[in-house]
């Protein structure tokens, strides 16, 4: 194992921001592969200015985007989703390609590509992308986050999807605003990013 700074390469994505008590004392990385890095990490708090030893799981920040057709059904695809042994629907999200923390532009772009490439459909020509906020995934281990949009007025693109074979999208189609509240509340929806998304569309009034 080596420290950070000793030929290690940077976390993959540095949206976090340390200062007002935050610091990192020493990190030494563990592992590391093109979709993440996993550093232990001593990491000074507010409330423990000596450090606190901890395992840390950098990965790429990411776009979630909730796609509404103009006459205001929202697409889910169908993947498989191999750590959780299931096929999931979700609104459809993707990493950003950047080891930098994106600027506003390059975070759009993204969530556009995924629409266009997840679902096959592409913002219409009266068609608004509605930023909605952040989150983070899973705070207690890892640092990812997602940026949530809103993309109303999506119509289908002349070419249709062009996702990666290796993601395992199995279909893609429109559901109504009670279909989909219906299946959040029937467990049929449980992956973060959707669940997310629709409680932000909900606290701003958007569904």
């Amino acid at each position: 194992m080596s420290a950070m700074g000793e030929g290690n390469p940077p976390p993959l994505q540095s949206g976090i921001r340390e200062g007002a008590g935050w610091g990192t004392v020493s990190s030494e990385l563990q592992y590391a592969n093109p979709y993440l890095q996993v550093f232990l990490s001593t990491v000074r708090t507010p409330s423990r200015p000596d450090g606190a030893l901890w395992t840390i799981v950098h990965r790429k920040a990411a776009t979630v985007i909730a796609p509404v057709t103009p006459d205001g059904r929202f697409l889910l695809i169908r993947q498989e989703r191999i750590p959780v042994r299931a096929a999931l629907w979700e609104f459809p999200a993707g990493q950003i390609d950047t080891v930098a923390g994106a600027d506003d532009v390059v975070v759009r772009a993204t969530a556009l590509r995924e629409l266009r490439e997840e679902t096959g459909y592409e913002l219409g020509s009266e068609g608004e992308l509605i930023a909605m906020g952040s989150y983070f995934s899973s705070p207690g281990f890892t640092d990812e986050h997602g940026h949530i949009f809103l993309a109303r007025g999506v119509v289908p693109c002349p070419t249709g999807a062009s996702h990666d074979e290796a993601e395992a999208i199995q279909e893609c189609r429109p559901f109504e605003p009670g279909e989909l509240r219906g299946m959040i509340a029937g467990n049929e929806i449980r992956d973060a990013n959707t669940l997310s998304a629709f409680a932000r569309m909900s606290v701003l009034g958007f569904i």
